[in-house]
């Protein structure tokens, strides 16, 4: 004990210093500045120096001495003072109450720094016999009071200081509340606990640091702890005091006497166990805690950042069901509802149910909300608290939402949120009821509104992507519906030609038979054009494979011999790397475009070789020709043609086909000189070709 006395003697000495030079040293700082960052600068002077007098008093005599009681009331008082300087003003005054409080306790601090003076003057001390616990009654009267105003005071004016005044008061209540526990437990047990008593001095240093920061301009971020952690630190708080109250009951059965202390421990322990079993096997008792604390412990019932950031999280966890699911349960969780119902309107308007999380099936076998409900939700956009209906409150207020009877029926129902998107009621959510049920309130009201049009943009996007899905469905039908009206013009162009000549040539053999070839590629090409135009028919993907190219260009002269004879010259052998259906579909397109724009009876040449590792087929004509700005801009965009009747298309679905396929088309024309079309192709044996 007599290390830890020299020990205290040198925190003493040390808390002298301090407080002295942090004295000094906000003396001399400049006070308008000062006055700009606090409202009671000249009483935090006052009160480091009041600081500095007791840390004197507690070296040279002992922490808890009568004169350092005397000393101490000195502090006490300029402490309340400035508690009353800083935390109260002429705009925003002390309550009456705690006005009497304070001067009540700056009474006590004046009439036992009088009384220790003046016997400290007549007989040169304080005597400790008969005057020491009179003042240590004081001081524990003014820690307590003390206590209280710094309470009322973080509470009422903390959102307009800085941290570091909020620090000063933070650790002058640190200060009383240890004082307090010392001198409490002296009164108890009747002797002084020396290590604790010893150690006020270091207690003393930490609150200098608050001083110096006071005076600086830093702080004025504000820091605050998260809901979590608050609540868990009232727990600990709790506990806590579970065991000061475990120490204080044992305390006094010791001092009756008796087999009383060991009822008091059997009976704590019995409590002790009861209470944790209880919190933490039933459900009811943990959300009876929560809402407790969440009342009487917080300014808001919600953190609203933890909310909304579980909330956004749980309406984009892609990997637990649908969306309608996620957001029945995201309203939910929001406000400890143990499930959901979702409902969704159906083909008529009216609301049935389309999802449940941790909602079994009861009696509700229709399970939907009407018409006229459903418009008084949309339009007044009430969130309706069931409870309310049930007891005819919502009836009183002239309000009829027309709830459904099996809702109301149903006490597991609870509040009815409507989930609307600009004006437009996309869903509505039926909340279960929580284990500890609740009446809502204007918080409660708040965050299932906005909540729920948070959800409403969610559930709005996922049907626009599905209307948008199946608007690509419809344009791709039509435009899978336009290149085959494109080939329909052909063929029917080709057959009219066929007919025309079947009026002049029929009697003769070669041409009949000519005729009925000509008609079976028709029908097939008719056949394959009603398959690509079916809804199931998501087009047919292009494979490549080995695909000779001479046969393929001979199929394609004998279609098009009707309308003109073509002169085919090809390398032997030559094979493309390609899909064989739109190689022919691109190579018609382009023969019949060369026949279109060539006059009666002009050649129109096949020639195909390879080049380069390429294949490369010509298409060449002695046709009008085109501008090289027509081939640069419009040649190969939809629906431009320079043809009567045209749609436009041919040219555009070649060079898709072609590109589909790694190949490409290149064109050379002049106007009246006739045009090349090359469609290039990857030849047969090309080793990147086969690996891709």
């Amino acid at each position: 004990m007599g290390a830890l006395a020299g020990f205290s003697e040198i925190l003493a000495v040390l808390a002298l210093a301090g407080f002295a030079g942090v004295t000094l040293w906000l003396a001399t700082r400049p006070r308008v500045r000062m006055a700009a960052l606090m409202p009671s600068f000249g009483w935090l002077v006052a009160a480091a120096a009041a600081m500095g007098l007791w840390s004197a008093a507690t070296w040279a005599y002992q922490p808890a001495s009568p004169e350092a009681l005397v000393a101490g009331a000195l502090r006490n008082a300029v402490m309340l003072c400035w508690l009353g300087a800083t935390f109260w003003n002429a705009r925003a005054p002390m309550s009456r109450p705690l006005r009497l409080i304070q001067r009540m306790l700056i009474a006590f601090c004046l009439v036992a720094l009088v009384f220790g003076v003046l016997v400290w003057l007549r007989a040169g001390g304080v005597p400790g016999d008969w005057a020491g616990p009179g003042l240590a009654l004081v001081a524990m009267i003014v820690a307590s009071g003390g206590l209280l105003l710094v309470d009322s005071g973080v509470r009422h004016a903390s959102a307009g200081l800085r941290m570091p005044i909020l620090a000063v008061a933070g650790g002058f209540a640190m200060l009383w509340a240890y004082e307090l526990n010392f001198q409490l437990i002296g009164a108890l047990t009747g002797t002084v606990p020396l290590t604790l008593m010893l150690l006020l001095p270091a207690v003393a240093l930490l609150t200098l640091p608050t001083f110096v920061l006071a005076a600086m301009d830093v702080g004025r971020e504000r820091m605050q702890l998260s809901r979590t952690a608050a609540t868990r630190t009232i727990l600990l708080i709790a506990g806590a005091g579970y065991l000061i109250l475990i120490g204080l009951a044992g305390a006094i059965a010791r001092l009756v006497g008796g087999s009383y202390s060991e009822v008091a421990q059997s009976l704590s322990l019995i409590v002790g166990l009861g209470a944790g079993g209880l919190l933490f096997a039933s459900a009811r008792a943990r959300a009876w805690a929560t809402v407790m604390i969440s009342k009487h412990f917080f300014e808001h019932r919600y953190d609203y950042r933890a909310e909304w950031m579980r909330f956004t999280a749980t309406l984009a966890r892609g990997d637990e069901g649908d969306l309608y699911r996620r957001v029945a349960k995201a309203l939910a969780e929001l406000t400890g509802s143990p499930g959901a119902l979702l409902m969704l309107p159906g083909a008529q308007g009216s609301y049935r149910v389309a999802d449940r999380w941790h909602w079994d099936a009861g009696d509700e076998p229709e399970g939907e909300l009407s018409l006229r409900s459903a418009f008084m939700l949309q339009d007044t956009g009430h969130i309706v608290d069931l409870d309310a209906v049930r007891g005819g409150a919502t009836a009183a207020a002239g309000q009829d939402l027309a709830i459904p009877d099996w809702l109301v029926a149903d006490p597991r129902a609870w509040v009815v949120v409507p989930v609307l998107h600009f004006q437009r009621m996309i869903a509505v959510v039926v909340l279960h009821r929580p284990p500890v049920s609740r009446a809502l309130d204007w918080e409660d009201l708040d965050v299932l509104r906005i909540a729920g049009r948070q959800a409403a943009s969610y559930l709005a996007e996922s049907q626009s992507q599905a209307a948008l899905s199946e608007a690509k469905r419809f344009d791709e039908f039509n435009r899978r519906f336009a290149f085959i009206m494109h080939d329909i013009k052909n063929l029917a162009s080709q057959l009219a030609l066929l007919a025309r000549n079947a009026e002049r040539h029929a009697e003769k053999p070669a041409f009949r038979a000519d005729m009925v070839e000509t008609l079976k590629i028709s029908a097939g090409r008719l056949s394959d054009l009603l398959v690509r135009l079916s809804p199931r028919e998501r087009g047919r993907a292009a494979e490549a494979a080995r695909t000779p190219v001479e046969p393929l260009l001979a199929t394609v002269a004998a279609q098009m011999r009707s309308r003109r004879a073509l002169s085919i010259g090809c390398e032997p052998g030559l094979a493309a790397w390609a899909d064989a259906a739109s190689v022919r579909q691109i190579v018609e397109h382009l023969v019949a475009n060369a026949i279109d724009a060539s006059p009666d009876g002009a050649p129109v040449q096949l020639i195909a070789a390879r080049e380069a590792g390429r294949v490369r087929i010509d298409v060449l004509d002695q046709g009008s020709g085109m501008s090289r700005a027509f081939i640069e801009h419009e040649l190969f965009k939809p629906f431009v043609s320079t043809k009567d009747g045209g749609f436009g298309l041919g040219a555009f679905e070649a060079l898709g086909l072609a590109q589909a396929m790694g190949g490409a088309i290149d064109v050379a024309s002049e106007p009246g000189r006739g045009s090349r079309f090359t469609l290039w192709l990857p030849a047969e044996g090309e080793d990147w070709m086969k690996v891709a």
